[in-house]
């Protein structure tokens, strides 16, 4: 087995890291560049330095071959208030940018998001699916069968809106002037909608 204080503390880390999606043996092999079997006792040590200490507030889970970190269910009015309270409901810009580029291209993959956003997306995706805002919706067609993301029920709440036809006009040529002055009117739109809830 390796040295527990070392890779113990590593492995937390890339679950942490891995979030949601968690992380297959395979991937935390390829990771660490060592062999599965070293690699799956010092999970299982994790997993059991989790379980023997009930102070600790997450514990790690092995569902259909993934590893993740998952919060305890006995602190779940905690969270509850967390996501709720209004300071920490409240989204980034980046947030906001996919999630405005979402509810009007829906369905769309996470590509077609960062040719519109110029940037990555990935945090702000990992982001509104974890509020609930948006979710995978079905795969593309092609090469990769990437998936595509659109609203959830969610989304029509947060906004107060009984569907996506409510949605403002977007201005014309959006996909050019997506960073620009345009998207910043938009996006102000947006910010009254949440502010005036």
């Amino acid at each position: 087995m390796l040295d527990n204080n070392k890779w113990k503390g590593i492995l937390e880390s890339l679950l942490f890291a891995a979030g949601d999606e968690g992380l297959s043996l395979k991937q935390v092999c390829s990771v660490l560049e060592l062999n599965e079997e070293e690699v799956y006792e010092t999970l299982q040590e994790l997993k059991k330095d989790y379980e023997e200490n009930e102070d600790r507030g997450i514990y790690m889970t092995e569902l259909a071959g993934t590893f993740q970190l998952v919060t305890k269910k006995c602190n779940a009015d905690y969270l509850k208030r967390l996501v709720e309270s209004p300071n920490v409901s409240s989204l980034s810009q980046a947030a906001l940018e996919t999630l405005a580029i979402i509810a009007y291209k829906q369905p769309i993959t996470r590509v077609e998001i960062e040719q519109i956003r110029g940037v990555k997306t990935e945090r702000p995706i990992h982001t509104l699916t974890s509020k609930g805002l948006v979710k995978e919706v079905g795969r593309a067609e092609g090469t990769g069968r990437a998936y595509l993301f659109g609203t959830t029920k969610e989304f029509l709440d947060y906004f107060g809106l009984n569907n996506l036809d409510e949605l403002p006009p977007l201005p014309e040529n959006i996909e050019e002037d997506f960073a620009e002055d345009e998207a910043d009117l938009f996006f102000e739109k947006f910010q009254e909608t949440i502010s005036n809830e």
